[in-house]
């Protein structure tokens, strides 16, 4: 069963790409940093951009879907929300401090789920252009085209993570830590800023390991769909389903490498 029509579809793409305008529109790093708010944790901020991004998706989101619900970054929200019926699941900017800096590497991450389930992905990169989606059952996608994972075991594996800013006082050791422990089994490890496009890198081959110690459901639902879709696997670091009511540790993986990650990122599961 489809939980969008394509129409409606078409209208949530054009959407996105909207609010990629919208971020776009940020030419100097002085437009930004005159609207930026700090939020409790270490480094976690939210800009106006993000609050304008927000807004114009739920608007047109709710015109096209009025039943669904909500689940967003920059709103007060109940996990119950995310259990019943349909609630969209919304990161309006995720990698907001590359968006401070410039440094040209957020994205817009909208996420459907039906009666708590993931039944469909979106993912819009502004700067590359790329827009990534997915519907529970039909594949994955690259501007239209399909996607897949690599195959590549861990030791021929790139890895990518995040160190979950906002909570380094109390994750960066274990962060760093397995972040050394895959390395040294992996080619390589490279840290980019956005879970969401790190995501849709595994989904695509461009990467072939995510893992990061706590996201919130917005940072990694709409990629849930898109990296199993395309062939891989997101499951917590002890190897179970994640969840999408309240924050988790990630891990994706492109199934060939499945059991090596996990058999690492197990040891970091409290």
């Amino acid at each position: 069963m489809r939980y969008l029509t394509q129409e409606q579809e078409n209208i949530l793409m054009q959407t996105m790409r909207a609010c990629g305008e919208i971020m776009r529109s940020a030419h100097k790093k002085d437009d930004v940093d005159g609207g930026i708010i700090e939020k409790p944790g270490s480094a976690n901020f939210v800009t106006a951009y993000d609050v304008r991004v927000q807004q114009v998706l739920m608007e047109r989101l709710a015109a096209i879907l009025p039943e669904a619900k909500f689940f967003a970054e920059e709103k007060e929200n109940s996990g119950d929300d995310t259990k019943s019926g349909l609630c969209f699941v919304i990161d309006p900017i995720d990698g907001t401090t590359n968006f401070i800096h410039d440094y040209k590497s957020s994205a817009v991450s909208v996420g459907l789920l039906f009666d708590g389930k993931p039944v469909f992905g979106a993912v819009y990169d502004p700067y590359k252009d790329e827009m990534f989606t997915a519907h529970i059952g039909e594949g994955a996608f690259c501007n239209g085209q399909p996607i897949h994972v690599s195959a590549h075991d861990l030791f021929h594996s790139l890895v990518c993570f995040g160190t979950s800013p906002y909570y380094k006082d109390e994750l960066a050791d274990d962060a760093f830590a397995l972040a050394k422990d895959l390395f040294v089994n992996s080619s390589d490890i490279r840290r980019g800023g956005s879970a969401a496009i790190d995501m849709c890198a595994v989904a695509c081959g461009r990467m072939d390991v995510f893992f990061e110690n706590r996201l919130s459901p917005w940072d990694y639902m709409a990629s849930y769909v898109i990296i199993t879709e395309a062939g891989g696997c997101m499951n917590n670091y002890a190897g179970a389903p994640v969840v999408f009511d309240r924050a988790d540790c990630v891990v994706c993986t492109n199934a060939t490498n499945t059991k090596e990650v996990l058999k690492i990122t197990a040891k970091y599961y409290n």
